[in-house]
Formats: C-alpha cells, structure tokens, sequence
C-alpha cells in the first residue's frame, strides 16, 4: 500500500512525532495506521531508555489553576537544554501535565516512589481478598490487585485526562522522541482548597 501524504499527517497529528519518523512507521506497517502507531510507541520507548541516563541541567514549570479557584498544580519537567525548555510544545506539555495532576491528584510520580509500607499495607488487604483461591494462583492475583491499586496513584501510569489512549508515562516519553532529550517529571505540587 503506498503511503500518502495525508496518511502522515494523521499519524503525526495523532502521535506528535516528527514526519520523517511517521513515514518510516507507516513504510513499516505497509500503510496499516494501528500498526505504525505501535511501531512509534515501540521506538518512543527505547529512544527513552537510550536518553534516561543523560543528565537533566534545564527544565520548565508547567501550571494549572482550575477557573474556579479550588485546585491547583504545578509541574517541575526537566530536560537537558535551555533551547528545549523554551521550545512552545515542551512547556505545553509540562501545562498539560499539570492539568492532570490537579484533575487526578497522584500520589506519587513513579513506581519507585511508593514505599514499602503503602506497598505492606495493601498486600494486608488484598491478601484477605485473593485467600479462597487456588493456591498457585495467589501470588499473580495479589500482583494484579497491587498494580490496578497503584496504578491509579502513580501519575507515570495514569490514562491522561483528556486523552485515556495515551498515559502520561507515555506522554513524558513521547516528548523524549520529539526533542531527542532526556525528559522527566521532577516534582510535582498540588493544591486544593478542600
């Protein structure tokens, strides 16, 4: 299938990654949209992996304040230059970022972050609700209730609020891709007035 210029266009409309990389993807996928868009978020991960080790010396701060005055959130999103924290889509993606953490109030940034007590204290509860089954099974059910649990917590891995197809984890690697520096979110702050 030849892949037209319009077929790029919507790739890149729906991914944000650059039009040469979309046109690769879609080569690869022979034209099949669903395809490229996993080809592109196979490749979003690894140029990520690839950068996470490079230091972060620049950054941004992205702010939301809800129009009624009650909530409040601003994001700390690191790279490593001065250009890529000024570039426009880089501080709209620290904004949108901070959106979400005022409209979902994660508890923690990554998986790391949570610690060993949270981590005890929802094995307690979740080890009562996985005891009645099958014994070899246990252990990969209280898994699954670990990470649906925590997955609502951790801002990493929560759907973004106005996009559910995409996390924010994905989001933040996705940014890695496009400026072809290392990305991350560095604090985060939320206020609320109840």
């Amino acid at each position: 299938m030849e892949v037209t210029s319009q077929m790029i266009k919507d790739l890149r409309d729906k991914t944000g990654i650059s039009v040469m990389q979309c046109k690769k993807a879609l080569e690869e996928a022979e034209g099949d949209m669903e395809k490229a868009t996993v080809i592109l978020k196979k490749k979003r991960s690894e140029a990520a992996d690839k950068k996470s080790d490079r230091e972060i010396a620049a950054g941004t701060i992205g702010m939301y304040m809800h129009n009624t005055g009650e909530v409040a959130a601003l994001v700390k999103l690191g790279c490593e230059t001065d250009f890529v924290s000024k570039n426009e889509e880089f501080v709209q993606l620290a904004n949108d970022i901070a959106m979400h953490v005022a409209a979902m109030n994660p508890k923690y940034i990554t998986r790391s972050e949570v610690d060993e007590e949270a981590l005890e204290a929802a094995k307690a509860v979740f080890q009562e609700e996985v005891k009645d089954k099958p014994e070899d099974m246990q252990e990969k059910i209280l898994e699954g209730k670990l990470s649906s649990y925590f997955k609502d917590q951790i801002l990493d891995e929560q759907p973004f609020v106005k996009n559910p197809d995409t996390t924010i984890g994905e989001m933040v690697k996705g940014g890695v891709q496009k400026f072809g520096e290392n990305v991350t979110i560095v604090e985060v702050t939320r206020l609320a007035v109840k």
